[in-house]
């Protein structure tokens, strides 16, 4: 048994915060699951609590999940573990690094100025100038800024018309405000999920989508599959995870007809996928991984 004290952040009761909290207790006979809408902070002292325990006195918190939903409220959460890190409490991923990627624009920005391939992607909160590239791209996707799961994309035409794109654009905007539109890319059917622990590969899965849905997300009714990546692909997925120190992670990569891009990097990455793709417990080895680091760290 390990003497340390490890909490999750995530959601009670949700598979993926459970299980890795099942491992550490396993590891170390301590279990705290942490949800941040109860978490108290103390600006004056920088204190962090949560219900009757202080998280500044523990040895590390994994934070497998800020929100059920992304928004502006996750970056405020982010913050609010800010100040654990700054007490000295180790942070499985940085909050800092986290908090990069909860919003696809800063996600993205920094992607591509990591020379990532990507979808070609436009940034505007002009009608017009969303309209236009609608008809540059042919068929484009709009995107929150904050979701997941492809929760609120819209799929743009430029064979609908202006009348028809202009009343979705218009709608959004209302909902969401900024355009985020990424060209349309043919899926063939799947994307990949390439898998990443402490900067290292451990596999890749492919999410096969259903024949119905234009995207391949399990919530959509897509299914996990093995997938054997090439070593160029996988040096692409690397690529695009070192821009953001992780301690875990997935990135989403779709293979197209003109070559591989990258969707996104996961602030927390997913552990259903390794296991029902590959076989592979991800979970347990990121226990492993936090433990060893705490070890190492003495």
């Amino acid at each position: 048994m390990i003497n340390k004290r490890i909490a999750v952040i995530g959601t009670p009761g949700k598979w993926s915060t459970e299980v890795l909290a099942d491992h550490l207790e396993q590891r170390t006979g301590y279990r705290c699951v942490v949800d941040m809408a109860e978490v108290v902070l103390e600006l004056k002292t920088g204190e962090l609590r949560y219900q009757d325990t202080v998280l500044n006195a523990l040895d590390g918190v994994i934070i497998k999940k800020i929100s059920e939903t992304y928004s502006p409220a996750a970056d405020d959460r982010i913050r609010m573990l800010k100040t654990l890190e700054a007490d000295g409490v180790r942070c499985f991923s940085s909050p800092g690094q986290v908090g990069r990627l909860i919003n696809r624009l800063e996600g993205t920005a920094t992607l591509a100025s990591g020379g990532v391939a990507l979808p070609a992607t436009r940034v505007t909160e002009s009608t017009a100038a969303a309209l236009d590239a609608v008809q540059a791209f042919g068929k484009a996707i709009l995107k929150p800024l904050y979701s997941t799961k492809a929760r609120g994309m819209v799929v743009l035409e430029a064979a609908d018309g202006i009348a028809i794109n202009t009343q979705k654009l218009n709608e959004f905007k209302a909902a969401h405000g900024l355009f985020y539109l990424q060209k349309f890319v043919n899926l063939g059917g799947q994307d990949l999920g390439m898998v990443f622990l402490g900067g290292e590969y451990l596999c890749t899965y492919a999410r096969v989508g259903d024949a119905n849905a234009w995207n391949t997300t399990i919530h959509s009714g897509g299914k996990y599959q093995a997938f054997d990546a090439s070593p160029e692909l996988i040096e692409l997925g690397r690529k695009a995870q070192s821009c953001f120190e992780l301690s875990f992670t997935t990135v989403d990569i779709a293979l197209t007809d003109e070559g591989p891009v990258v969707f996104e990097v996961s602030a927390f990455g997913g552990f259903s996928g390794a296991q029902k793709g590959c076989g592979i417990d991800a979970a347990e080895k990121l226990c492993d991984y936090v433990l060893s680091e705490l070890e190492a760290a003495e």
